[in-house]
């Protein structure tokens, strides 16, 4: 019976995966219905902390966009990038890492893709090298990133008074280095452009030539006072939430009772409720003092797309989560064994289910409660952490096939077996990387 549940689960995911968008949540509601009705599941309680995590988040990087403040923080990254074009196969992927790091988000890279494209293009370098390099690094960013709901979502799983700092100390510095390996490889990868058989096609397009000969320092704009103040309290709001979940003593204690979504039995608060009041405390705050309107944050970018996320969540983890409830004696008796002597069997299981998941913070929901189920030590989950990213296997994911768009070279594409596109290398590279220097940060720095 466990195997056909199992069956429900995958086609629900895989099917759900190739809808894209909210197919993937639709799916997993589906699947809860036929759990329900026909294996006759007990639902488990609906993934509420993560789904909450999400909004809070999302809602300040909305407040922050409508300011003009991720405006104002892809200028500076454009500026840097401007400045040493000739390593911009190193530097590109730094400066998306350090942006995506602060802002919670990848969709920030968008700004910065023709950039890169442009630049590599006119100075003869294969606009594929920089490109997936940093892409991977702006996913690879979130996994330890304090505003990044999948972090959050890791923090909360784990539960202990210092987890986001434990997270944060192992999983940035493990993908910083993972994304940097990965801009390394990129650096010689495929033909030098002006060897490639399609941009020697190009070359005879008239049109192409006069825009290989173009120079475009880039379009000067006015960074106003507001845009600057919402980057200063968005900074302060990460500040406070990294503060409040690795030092709990300076956070407020509450009257001991019974435990409930915002509060543990003791009286202290959860790490979904100190995110949250800050997250959304900070919207509030750019919303009243940097010109960002209720109607201008909504109609944002970020915030139309944190729909999409919570029905993807909602439904994918609340499937997951209620099959791994009902089978949690036979999960532990076939894989406890095995994942004891060989961890790096559940990282590759993390890996796998992050690639039909297409979502960091749903994977990291769905698996790492499973892995605590199993016996995992914590630092084992906070190495493996870097497997949620792994979305990139299947290249449908919006910041890969804007990448692909972007490079009016062609270099940058989907091969004819679909896997074997431009995106692969690097991120199996960042992602070995970043676990193998995961597992030596945790044993440094006495995580057990």
């Amino acid at each position: 019976m466990i195997w056909l549940q199992f069956a429900v689960l995958l086609i629900m995911i895989i099917i759900g995966s190739n809808m894209k968008g909210i197919g993937l949540g639709l799916m997993g509601v589906l699947g809860m219905f036929i759990y329900v009705q026909v294996f006759r599941m007990r639902p488990v309680g609906p993934p509420g902390d993560i789904m909450l995590i999400i909004l809070s988040i999302v809602t300040a990087s909305a407040a922050l966009q409508a300011a003009g403040g991720l405006d104002y923080l892809v200028q500076i990254a454009e500026k840097v990038i401007r400045k040493h074009p000739a390593y911009i196969t190193i530097i590109a992927p730094l400066a998306s890492f350090v942006l995506c790091l602060f802002s919670g988000t990848s969709h920030v890279v968008y700004s910065l893709l023709p950039v890169i494209s442009d630049l590599s293009a006119k100075k003869g370098i294969r606009p594929e090298r920089p490109l997936s390099a940093t892409v991977i690094a702006s996913h690879m960013a979130l996994t330890g990133s304090p505003m990044a709901a999948c972090t959050a979502a890791l923090a909360t799983v784990l539960g202990y008074p210092e987890a986001t700092l434990d997270i944060m100390k192992v999983a940035i510095p493990s993908c910083l280095i993972g994304s940097i390996a990965a801009s390394i490889v990129m650096l010689k990868y495929g033909k030098e452009l002006k060897d490639d058989p399609v941009y020697r096609e190009k070359l005879k397009d008239p049109e192409f030539v006069a825009y290989l000969k173009t120079e475009d320092e880039g379009e000067k704009k006015v960074v106003s006072k507001q845009a600057k103040w919402s980057v200063a309290i968005f900074g302060m709001a990460i500040v406070f939430i990294v503060l409040g979940g690795s030092f709990p003593q300076l956070v407020p204690n509450m009257i001991e009772g019974e435990a409930n979504t915002m509060v543990n039995a003791d009286g202290s608060l959860k790490m979904v409720t100190i995110i949250s009041i800050v997250a959304l405390s900070a919207a509030a705050l750019i919303m009243l003092f940097c010109k960002a309107s209720p109607d201008k944050i909504v109609k944002s970018s970020l915030f139309l797309s944190m729909a999409t996320a919570l029905v993807s969540v909602f439904g994918v983890v609340w499937m997951s989560a209620t099959f791994m409830a009902a089978n949690e004696a036979a999960i532990k008796e076939a894989l406890g064994s095995i994942t004891e002597s060989y961890p790096w069997v559940f990282a590759l299981a993390v890996f796998l289910m992050g690639v039909l998941m297409f979502s960091q913070g749903a994977t990291t929901k769905a698996m790492m409660p499973l892995g605590l189920t199993l016996g995992l030590p914590v630092s084992s989950l906070i190495a493996m952490f870097p497997a949620v990213s792994s979305f990139f296997v299947l290249p449908g994911y919006p910041t890969i096939l804007a990448a692909i768009g972007m490079d009016k070279t062609g270099s940058t594409k989907i091969g004819k077996y679909v896997v074997n596109h431009s995106f692969m290398l690097p991120g199996l590279v960042a992602t070995v990387v970043a676990i193998v220097c995961g597992f030596l940060l945790a044993a440094v720095f006495g995580i057990h």
